[in-house]
């Protein structure tokens, strides 16, 4: 998966999450849509993630194509 390929995963889960808060708003979410909600910020971490192991193996002079998506349970547990 190249960066532009990331790129596109990411804004298209972007564009889903805004849709999907536009739809309930000033209601809130729940059920279903609260899950999904919460998914599509986890996939998102975890494609930033994988962005940002790309880029920096291309700086180091290593091969991005190297990179894979780490668990997106590891993601989630990084600091900030």
């Amino acid at each position: 998966m190249d960066d532009g390929t990331i790129l596109e995963n990411i804004h298209d889960l972007v564009a889903e999450e805004k849709r999907l808060r536009d739809s309930h708003a000033g209601r809130g979410l729940t059920g279903p849509d609260r899950q999904r909600l919460e998914l599509l910020e986890r996939q998102l971490d975890q494609a930033w993630d994988l962005l940002r192991q790309r880029r920096a193996r291309e700086e180091l002079g290593e091969n991005p194509d190297e990179a894979k998506p780490r668990p997106i349970d590891e993601v989630e547990s990084y600091l900030q």
